[in-house]
């Protein structure tokens, strides 16, 4: 979005709703998004005849969706994987793709809290939201002009950011202390300029182009956010509230 306002909570509410997926339609909307970028756009995954884009790790997941607030089109969608009780040696995605690669003196999952831990993964933004260059190949995309303060062109990237930020809200309310992520190193050191506590475990690997494992220890996250970033925060940690309120059932314990 462009001429991002002062108040970056108001600028988010005004153009977006971001929900946690805890029923069956909400998800089947998250699994639809999945397979137009996933799938369609970007040939990751093969096409599915139900157009739902899915795997082994959604039923241990809680998935946000965000969409247009005037139209309720869907905008993006992202996921946050727990790690399963009783199934400490289960691996997350990220530790398949690279368990050899990680710097396991900085962080090793064997020796975390199984019960502490997260992974984010699956973020997709709709083709239509995804237009400048460079995106096309791309799940999600940020660059240095989407945090310009000034000038007429000034803009900030509400949908990448709001999407984490939901599932740190979601994190932090489960208890999810260790959230690991596996991603483009430059969208790592963008995101690390509004206050995410992003640390580097590890060195990149080619997945899907240059992807690194990263580590978002959710009692640090709040400490480092920008003062700026602290009322879209609230609104995104409203919406989880209010959902997680309204469907207690679908919240693991």
């Amino acid at each position: 979005m462009s001429d991002a306002p002062a108040d970056l909570g108001a600028g988010f509410s005004q153009y977006f709703d971001l929900v946690p997926a805890l029923d069956d339609a909400t998800r089947r909307e998250v699994f639809r998004i999945r397979h137009e970028v996933y799938c369609r756009d970007l040939g990751w995954e093969p096409l599915r005849d139900d157009c739902l884009e899915q795997d082994v790790f959604d039923f241990q997941s809680i998935h946000c969706l965000l969409r247009r607030r005037e139209t309720h089109e869907p905008v993006g969608c992202t996921r946050l994987i727990l790690r399963r009780p009783g199934r400490d040696s289960d691996p997350l995605p990220f530790e398949k793709h690279c368990g050899n690669a990680l710097h396991r003196h900085l962080v090793d999952p064997a020796r975390l809290p199984p019960e502490q831990q997260a992974e984010v993964s699956r973020l997709a933004v709709m083709r239509n939201y995804r237009q400048r260059k460079g995106e096309q190949d791309s799940a999600v995309a940020l660059s240095d002009d989407d945090f310009a303060s000034r000038g007429p062109q000034s803009r900030f990237p509400y949908i990448p950011v709001g999407l984490y930020l939901g599932v740190a809200s979601i994190a932090q309310r489960l208890g999810r202390e260790y959230v690991f992520v596996l991603t483009e190193p430059r969208l790592a050191r963008h995101f690390s300029r509004i206050g995410f506590a992003i640390e580097t475990v590890g060195d990149a690997i080619d997945h899907r182009g240059l992807r690194a494992p990263s580590l978002l220890r959710a009692s640090q996250f709040m400490a480092h956010l920008r003062s700026s970033i602290r009322p879209l925060y609230e609104v995104v940690d409203h919406s989880v509230a209010a959902a997680f309120a309204a469907h207690p059932e679908a919240i693991p314990c």
